[in-house]
Formats: structure tokens, sequence, C-alpha cells
């Protein structure tokens, strides 16, 4: 606002201010070439505009937020890395691409079809060296098999560590009261 007179942005570009339709219509011409540009950039940043990360944090290979599906994505056993959908079809397509054996997306060890015991044994190790997804995931091994006061310290530690999921499995504990006094 100007001496009174209230001002009116350009709606395309929102660079330029009128006092009105008239003045607008006699500096159209001018302004016609650098709305447009502006225009366009404001387009393709809305369009571009990467998205804010959430509580599942980002894929470390493309570094896009986790989609909230839990079916696009997966924990990978050898590394205990959560890995999208996306890097892992890309890494399968490379592997096809260069008639390469099944690796890791993220670490490239060698996957092979490993018994449980085997997928146990290296979640521990990532275990020992506080793996917060790796201590999550015992924590819900543990749930599953009915052993909710190990599942409520794997997930305590997780929690502890950071791990969001961890906190909302806490939560569920307590609703529920699984191991835990129903709150």
């Amino acid at each position: 606002e100007n001496d009174d007179v209230k001002l009116k942005n350009c709606t395309a570009c929102h660079l330029v201010r009128y006092c009105g339709v008239e003045c607008q219509r006699n500096h159209r011409p001018k302004h016609k070439r650098a709305c447009k540009n502006r225009a366009a950039e404001l387009r393709d940043e809305l369009l571009f505009k990467q998205p804010d990360s959430n509580h599942l944090g980002d894929c470390p290979i493309c570094f896009l937020p986790m989609p909230f599906d839990m079916s696009k994505w997966s924990i990978i056993n050898c590394c205990s890395k959560i890995i999208c959908d996306g890097c892992i079809h890309a890494n399968e397509k490379r592997e096809m691409g260069a008639s390469l054996l099944p690796s890791c997306p993220f670490c490239r060890e060698r996957l092979v079809v490993t018994k449980e015991e085997e997928v146990d044994k290296r979640r521990m190790k990532r275990i020992e060296v506080n793996d917060p997804v790796a201590i999550r995931q015992e924590g819900f091994q543990q749930y599953e098999k009915g052993e909710y006061s190990r599942a409520f310290e794997y997930w305590t530690k997780a929690a502890k560590l950071g791990n969001a999921e961890a906190h909302c499995n806490l939560a569920a504990m307590y609703q529920y009261g699984h191991g835990v006094e129903k709150d």
C-alpha cells in the first residue's frame, strides 16, 4: 500500500505491482516476456521441489524421503539399510544388464538366499554396533514370538537412538497392554 492506494500483484509472476487495471494494461507489453519467464520458473520450482524428509529418513542411495507405504521399501539384511524400491529396481536392472549376481544396492555384498539363522546372526552384528533399524527389527521379531519384555527392551533402546518407529511400537505396547501396564 502506498498513499492509500492498494497495489495489486501481477497474478502470474508476483514481481510487479499495479495501482489498477488500466496501469496493468499499459505496462503489459513491456512486462509480458519477463512475466512468462518468471511464471515458468515458479511453475518449475513448484513441480521439481524436493519433498521434505519424514520420520523414516531418506534412502541412503538416492537421498529422497522414504515413502510412508511400507511396501515401497525394504530392509536389506547385510547392512540393515532401508532402501527404497526405486533404488532396488535400479540395482536389479544394472545387474541384469551386466549379467551380475544379485548384490546389495548399498554395500554391494552378494545377496544369497540365506537361512533365518544367518539373517538373525547378521542382525545381531548390526545390533552390537547400535544400529537403530536392526534393534527395532529385533524388537519386532521378539514381539512376534510373544516375548513382550524383550521387545520392550529393544524398542526402548532403538527409541533412545532416535528411531521414530520404535517410539510408535512402544506406544502401541502401552495402548494394548502387551508386556507393560495398559495406559
